[in-house]
């Protein structure tokens, strides 16, 4: 003790030496007095004690220490026991701590799992909501329904109670009446069909009250033709020609049917019969220069706005005599694509002008309209090879249908005379337009549109641009592609019981989808002219045929106009897409047949699922829905459809491809070739239908003239470089670039490419003539050619486009992508589009662009002005681009309110500077249309203040007369039904009406539309007999107009079919030719030209004689032909005599039950009844259904028409014994085949109503004739009316209305 080593360092153990634990050492902060630690350190410093030190001293040193170390120890176990204590309260505080926090813990656990249940009860409880305000929507919906249903029923049995106690009241005061005397029937006006009404008579005079056909047995004009539809035996036509082939179901009444129909058959038809573009192509000698030039100068310009104000485009494709003979080929296209062809010739031409004169004037004389143009002057000498020409002409010239105009004065009269010549041949032969006048702006292509269609607008570009995508996809050839296996699936899935969900076309890009929905669409019409087919096909994504609400009112105006009425279609654009699924129903509810609509490409229409929700509904059992997708792009909701995918194509089908695209050509490819081609066509990619057509067009069409291998192995190596169809299209791009000869060109085809791509729906070849002024048309022709031929660009609807959205992205890819953008070409067409607008020259194609690129261009001020420019606007609104011209208001930031101001603001400014008549012409017409735009608008407040203003200035600037006049009361007569104010509704609309009588008479266009305006007004007032009566008759005046005026494509289509067919009638006599004039004859038929159809069925006549025998089954064909024509022009003498001789031929050649025999027994029984020869017709109407019998069986509806045909005849003859087992016979056919509640079932059922009459069986009477009305009263009724079907196929009534009825012979 005392010692340094009794002292711990820190961190050594101490032994508790009272057995407690060890410790660890710490350094303990104590306290040393000074003295005590000088005493210690002397210590340390001294060495051994020396003997005799004091004890003292040293005791007291010791004895001190331990004093201090006791001290010391009892501080540090004080402080130790402390610390312990301490450690051990922190301990328990920390074991309280843990508890606490895993109370905590479990607590908050408890409330997550609570949170999470009652955030799922929350969303229950929302889905509960939704889908109870969803069954409350539909419950009021259904409520409302049901409403409107018992308000129908309760209405209906009122007037059924009301019309059954009159009955009841005039039977009872007429019953001792009629008991007294004999009761037979009376035929008062013979149908011109063989269905005929019968009518209850006392004693030869007609019974007042069935009066109106009530008991009468022909049906209605809708329920008749829906029978025809469904059961047409192979003895039944439209009319009463007797033609086989094209036109054996054709009537004169419906030209699309024979348009198409005439397709079919004649699928070569020239791309100038259905092109909107009017090509002339002008042959002219270095002597005629200056009557060319002052033509092209003074007059070009003026057919150019001539056929440009009627919609169409004007080009003159004119090839310079010195740089001709270069150009052969392309002259050659040039002429087969032209729709009119001029010559000047004075003394001589060189070899290029005679080529083409033979080829247009000697080998193709009837192709295309003639103009020949011969400059005289006196002394005169022709070369030998001008007259030689000229004699030549003259001999193919053999109908005389070339125009020769001959002149002797100076160029500028000769121009003009030429110019003159070809404005009456486009007018009459090209465009239809005989008797019209083009010039007045109050009239022409609009006002002609818009008597055709009512009150809805619609564009007849997008028609015409559907029509020819149709029939360009249909020109191309697929035997090389297996579409068969593809078109029986088709078919297939058309067949399967309803309901069944669109079908879905699937592929990748350039698959062939189009192709393949062509050529079905195609077979389609051939094998199954009940369907009706609507096609529409979707193109550039950014194009308006991309549009939705156009697509839907497009397909809506060709489904109402199959019942020759589009009154009452909606166009504001949320309307149209609401509407069309309820359309739908409603006209497949009367449409026998199936309706099959198919979209092409439906998945590049804007926004396709919302705007397209209707196919995601239940479609009607007799409709179909075909839409093709990109297999990349198709929505996933439409993946669960039934699915038709495209597969690649067979390593086969690769090389027949490609070989024949090299035959075309005379280029065969050597094995090793073969070989890498097929190598290289084993990804998808690579063996589609598009990529190996332009794999084989590249390889083919850059081969130099000598046929180089070497080249061609190149021009393959690079192909088989590409992997996909866009890096091809760049490779095309760049060899035609790298083919061009110099600098000049390859910029000129960088730009028209460009310009293409950077415009709306394309470009004119006029118009890309006035970007160029370098550019001549033989190097555009060329040009267009090639890119044609690499599947690059094509023409439709007079405009340049891509063929494929790959061909855009390659050139978007090629040109723009290195820096530069389309904007700038963009602002290259504004330029050229505000130049024409600046010259006061509004086409419907600066409406179409010139909006469309300021607001892509995002120039929202000059995009306003372009739509205040008011002819702008009325363009476009009258063309039905209805929700086009709202986006753009939309766009530039206006509502409605806004949007009328600035119009009346501008049509004010306008006002002011109005002097002359035409100006203010024009200025009611700008009124009008503001007024009809703000009706569609839902602005009927503001929309009357400008009809009444246009009202007001067609009075006075015109006449109170004036058919405009009756226009504008039209319009405002529809203001004042949406008010409902129906009175002076009905006052507006009959002073339309008397307007419209007194101009035009009282079977033209315009009063139809008036009739049908009166007729929905009535419906509105449940005036339902009334409006029924207006509607017939409205339905009448629009056949007859179809048949008279014709479709201007269809007429002109048809014009030249005849052409064509004429020629073919010149040979020697033939079999062949004889059937080739029938068919001539039935053309003019068609075109209500009786005159020409005699002549030529005359000689059909008698070719067939001379050729064949009168014994001939063919003379029994062309007699049966001129028997109708005759019975047309009321020769009933001649008609009956060849009648007899046809059927009599017919009866020795054909067997008993052969259709054609039964065919001209209908008809030669049809014209005895006429005549009032019953006893005659009596038999043959007996044979007639004895054939039918052994055709059809006796339980099929045909049989059931001839068994109410041979009643009708037996109740004339007053044989009501004989008559009352037909009619039984036929209500049970007619039942068990068509159903209870048909309209062939009512109208047998009143004829059973006349006869139980007759008999004395008054109640049975009244029962049939309640059920018969309850039977009419079913039919589903619209605002059209009860109308026949464009495309049903006539049965025993003809569609063609033949002459009044005959007074009956007096014996």
């Amino acid at each position: 003790m005392g010692t340094a080593s009794s002292l711990v360092s820190p961190g050594e153990v101490i032994e508790d030496g009272y057995g407690g634990e060890g410790g660890e050492a710490c350094e303990i902060p104590v306290e040393v007095k000074p003295k005590a630690r000088l005493l210690l350190r002397s210590s340390f410093r001294r060495g051994p004690r020396g003997i005799g030190a004091s004890f003292k001293s040293t005791g007291s040193v010791d004895l001190e220490y331990a004093a201090e170390y006791e001290r010391l120890r009892k501080e540090y176990e004080i402080f130790r026991v402390s610390k312990n204590n301490e450690i051990t309260s922190m301990q328990k505080k920390e074991a309280k701590l843990d508890e606490e926090n895993k109370r905590l813990r479990a607590e908050l656990q408890a409330l997550q799992k609570t949170y999470q249940k009652i955030l799922r009860e929350k969303e229950g409880a929302l889905e509960a909501k939704y889908q109870a305000m969803e069954r409350a929507a539909t419950f009021e919906h259904d409520r409302d329904k049901v409403k409107r249903q018992f308000k129908i029923f309760r209405e209906t049995k009122e007037k059924e109670i009301q019309d059954l106690l009159r009955a009841k009241r005039d039977l009872e005061a007429k019953l001792q009446h009629l008991q007294t005397q004999g009761i037979h029937v009376y035929d008062p006006n013979d149908s011109d069909s063989d269905d005929n009404q019968t009518t209850v008579t006392v004693a030869g005079t007609q019974c007042e009250y069935w009066t109106g056909g009530v008991l009468g047995s022909e049906p209605s004009m809708g329920s008749m033709m829906q029978l025809q539809q469904t059961f047409r035996g192979p003895e039944l036509a439209h009319s009463l020609m007797d033609v086989e082939g094209p036109f054996a179901n054709v009537s004169r009444d419906d030209w699309d049917a024979a348009v198409a129909s005439l397709l079919q058959v004649s699928p070569h038809v020239p791309q100038a019969l259905w092109s909107n573009t009017v090509r002339c192509y002008i042959i002219s000698t270095q002597e005629t220069k200056a009557e060319l030039d002052t033509f092209l100068k003074k007059h070009s310009s003026v057919l150019r706005g001539m056929c440009e104000d009627l919609g169409h485009f004007y080009l003159n494709v004119c090839f310079q005599e010195e740089l001709a003979a270069s150009y052969s080929v392309e002259r050659k296209r040039e002429i087969e694509r032209s729709s009119l062809c001029v010559l000047l010739l004075k003394s001589t031409g060189t070899s290029s002008v005679v080529e083409d004169c033979e080829e247009v004037f000697v080998k193709n004389a009837d192709g295309h309209p003639l103009v020949l143009y011969l400059k005289k002057e006196k002394d005169q000498n022709l070369t030998e090879t001008c007259r030689q020409l000229l004699e030549k002409i003259n001999t193919a010239d053999k109908t005389a249908k070339i125009k020769v105009v001959d002149h002797s004065g100076s160029a500028e009269e000769g121009a003009y005379l030429i110019y003159s010549q070809l404005e009456k041949v486009i007018k009459q032969e090209l465009l239809g337009l005989e008797g019209t006048d083009v010039d007045s702006k109050d009239s022409g292509f609009d006002e002609g549109r818009e008597e055709d269609s009512g009150d809805v607008l619609w564009d007849l570009h997008d028609e015409q641009e559907q029509i020819e995508s149709y029939q360009q996809a249909c020109s191309f050839s697929t035997s090389h592609l297996g579409f068969q296996k593809y078109i029986h699936r088709l078919n297939d899935m058309i067949a399967a019981p309803p309901p069944t969900p669109p079908l879905l076309v699937s592929g990748g890009p350039g698959s062939g989808k189009s192709l393949l929905l062509s050529k079905w669409i195609e077979l389609q019409q051939k094998q199954s002219p009940n369907t009706l087919v609507l096609y529409h096909f979707v193109g550039s994504p950014v194009s308006t045929s991309s549009e939705p609400v156009l697509i839907i009112k497009r397909l809506t105006v060709k489904l109402l106009q199959h019942f020759w009425s589009i009154s009452g279609l909606s166009m504001e654009p949320s309307k149209i897409l609401e509407e069309f699924p309820r359309w739908l129903e409603r006209l497949s509810a009367r449409h026998q047949g199936n309706i099959i609509i198919i979209i092409d490409s439906i998945d590049q229409i804007q926004q396709a699922e919302r705007h397209m929700k209707w196919l995601i509904d239940p479609l009607p059992a007799n409709v179909r829905v075909v839409v093709s997708v990109n297999v990349e792009t198709c929505p996933q909701a439409w993946r669960l459809w039934p699915t038709l995918h495209l597969d690649p194509l067979s390593p086969a089908e690769v090389k027949n491809l490609v070989s024949a695209e090299c035959q075309g050509v005379d280029v065969k490819l050597t094995k090793d070739q073969e070989k890498k081609l097929e190598r290289h066509s084993r990804s998808a990619s690579t063996c589609n239908a598009l990529y190996v057509t332009l794999l084989a067009r590249i390889i083919t069409r850059f081969l130099p003239s000598d046929g180089s291998c070497l080249f061609l192995e190149k021009s393959l190596d690079q192909c088989l470089q590409c992997q996909d169809t866009i890096s091809l299209y760049r490779l095309a791009l760049r060899m035609m670039m790298s083919s061009l000869s110099s600098d000049k060109e390859q910029h000129i085809l960088k730009e028209i490419l460009c310009l293409v791509l950077a415009s709306h729906n394309g470009v004119s070849e006029s118009e890309l003539l006035d970007l160029f002024p370098e550019l001549g048309f033989p190097l555009l022709s060329s040009l267009l050619h090639h890119l044609n031929q690499l599947c690059i660009l094509t023409i439709r609807c007079g405009l340049l486009g891509f063929q494929h959205r790959q061909a855009c992205e390659a050139v978007r890819m090629e040109f723009l992508d290195a820096g530069r953008s389309s904007a700038s070409y963009r602002e290259k067409l504004i330029r050229y589009f505000n130049q024409q607008l600046s010259q006061d020259r509004v086409t419907w194609r600066v409406a179409d662009e010139l909006p469309w690129l300021l607001q892509q261009q995002d120039n929202k001020n000059k995009l306003q002005l372009s739509l205040l420019n008011l002819f702008v606007s009325q363009n476009l609104y009258k063309r039905g681009h209805f929700s086009e011209l709202l986006a753009y208001w939309q766009y530039v930031g206006k509502d409605k309110s806004s949007m009328a101001a600035e119009y009346f603001d501008s049509l004010k400014r306008y006002e002011k500077s109005c002097e002359n008549e035409d100006s203010m012409t024009k200025l009611a017409n700008l009124y009008e249309t503001l007024g009809r735009f703000l009706k569609d608008l839902g602005l009927t407040g503001q929309a009357v203040a400008p009809l009444q203003r246009s009202l007001e200035i067609r009075e006075t600037a015109l006449d109170p007369d004036h058919p405009s006049v009756a226009r504008s009361l039209h319009q405002l007569a529809g203001v004042y039904i949406q008010w409902k104010k129906y009175g002076n509704a009905e006052q507006l609309y009959r002073q339309a009406l008397e307007i419209s009588e007194n101009a035009y008479g009282a079977e033209h266009a315009s009063v139809a539309r008036e009739l049908e305006s009166l007729a929905m007004l009535y419906q509105k007032q449940n005036k339902y007999e009334q409006a029924e009566k207006l509607r017939k008759r409205s339905v009448k005046i629009r056949q007859k107009t179809a048949r008279q005026k014709g479709h201007m494509y269809g007429f002109s289509l048809l014009r030249r079919r005849a052409l064509q067919l004429e020629e073919l009638t010149l040979g020697k006599d033939s079999a062949d030719c004889a059937k080739t004039l029938n068919e001539l004859g039935v053309l003019y038929y068609l075109q209500n030209n009786l005159d020409a159809a005699k002549v030529f069925l005359t000689r059909s006549l008698e070719m067939r004689q001379r050729v064949l025998g009168p014994d001939h089954p063919d003379c029994a064909q062309s007699l049966n032909n001129l028997a109708a024509l005759h019975t047309e022009r009321r020769d009933y003498d001649l008609a009956e005599n060849m009648y007899e001789r046809a059927l009599e031929i017919r009866k020795k050649a054909l067997s008993p039950d052969h259709p054609s025999l039964a065919y001209t027994l209908k008809h030669l029984a049809m014209l005895y009844k006429r005549r009032g020869k019953l006893a005659k017709a009596a038999p043959l109407y007996e044979l007639s259904l004895e054939i039918r019998e052994k055709s059809f069986g006796p339980k099929h509806p045909s049989v059931a028409t001839a068994l109410v045909n041979l009643a009708v005849i037996y109740c004339q003859l007053k044989k009501h014994g004989e008559a009352l087992p037909l009619y039984e016979r036929a209500l049970k056919v007619y039942e068990d085949s068509l159903g209870r509640s048909h309209p062939r079932v009512g109208e047998t059922l009143k004829n059973l109503a006349v006869l139980s009459y007759e008999k004395g069986d008054f109640e049975r009477a009244a029962e049939l004739y309640k059920r018969a009305m309850e039977i009419k009263e079913a039919e589903p009724s619209l605002v059209c009316g009860n109308a026949p079907s464009h495309h049903s196929s006539s049965g025993d009534a003809s569609s063609v209305r033949a002459p009044a009825q005959i007074p009956q012979v007096q014996r």
